[in-house]
């Protein structure tokens, strides 16, 4: 009996190894094929589709693919200075800023501060989904290594101006600038993209909430730190 209990422990423990190793696989395939190749949709867009879908079955999600040079310096010092002010130096996670805010979130006695890097925001993006819990968060930390070893700075940051979400629908920094301001990506002025960045928290609240206080003192803060920022 208990070589039996033994022999079973063992066969599941060898396919949660296989399985493991065969997800692994397959994100990293999926990265090697991004480093050249724009996302079509990623897990969280395709979340956020369903969800519309349930409301309007021909809903449609506002996105268009624009390189890295079409995108306005404004809007990647803005993203950068907003989200991640140590992107460049880091190899996917900032220790001392999710040290702060795990700190300040202690103070405060519930979550205020994230400290993610756009390395890990964008591993989530691209294949998880919105729950919160330590599985979810173990797979976005093995995802960011990998994708700091596939991709170089500027390929992530591309990548990542393109798919965040900016709207209800919304996703990308050219699809948020004709939504927003009627304009390309490339077009976007300092205050308009410094107004997008203060954004991305909670893109859907300000979408309904354009003039809240918060998100134009904000907008001030990121619009004098911008000078700043060091882009990959």
């Amino acid at each position: 009996m208990i070589r039996k209990i033994f022999l079973f422990s063992t066969a599941l423990l060898g396919l949660a190894v296989a399985l493991f190793i065969a997800y692994q696989s397959y994100v990293l395939i999926k990265l090697w094929w991004w480093v050249d190749h724009p996302p079509t949709i990623t897990a969280f867009m395709q979340a956020r589709l369903d969800l519309l879908r349930e409301k309007d079955l021909e809903a449609k999600l506002k996105y268009q693919w624009v390189p890295y040079e079409k995108i306005s310096p404004h809007l990647k010092r803005a993203i950068i200075v907003a989200e991640d002010a140590k992107f460049v130096d880091h190899e996917g996670f900032d220790w001392e800023g999710i040290q702060k805010a795990r700190e300040k979130n202690q103070k405060k006695g519930k979550v205020v501060a994230g400290g993610s890097t756009i390395s890990q925001q964008l591993s989530k993006n691209l294949f998880l989904s919105g729950e919160r819990s330590f599985i979810r968060k173990g797979e976005e930390a093995t995802i960011t290594l990998l994708m700091e070893t596939v991709m170089d700075k500027e390929r992530i940051f591309e990548i990542y101006l393109n798919v965040i979400e900016w709207g209800n629908g919304v996703f990308g920094a050219e699809a948020a600038a004709h939504y927003y301001y009627g304009v390309s990506a490339a077009q976007l002025t300092a205050e308009q993209a410094a107004k997008l960045a203060a954004m991305v928290p909670r893109p859907r609240f300000y979408d309904k909430n354009r003039h809240a206080p918060w998100l134009l003192k904000k907008t001030q803060i990121i619009l004098a730190r911008m000078p700043q920022a060091q882009l990959p």
